[in-house]
């Protein structure tokens, strides 16, 4: 992911700062609790697409 890039997204819905999971290939917002996938190599910055973090990836520091 390209650290420009990164630096310009925010979450759709809180419009809080975005974190990369290079694993998962995700955006994880900790505010909203959600991560958006990136496929390939393009963010979906959809709500309907993104997929709810459980408890633990929650508390996660990161």
């Amino acid at each position: 992911m390209d650290k420009q890039l990164l630096a310009l997204l925010v979450c759709p819905v809180t419009h809080a700062p975005l974190q990369y999971n290079k694993e998962a290939q995700e955006l994880v917002c900790k505010a909203s609790g959600l991560a958006y996938p990136i496929r390939d190599g393009l963010p979906v910055m959809l709500e309907s697409e993104a997929r709810q973090l459980t408890a633990e990836e929650k508390l996660e520091k990161k």
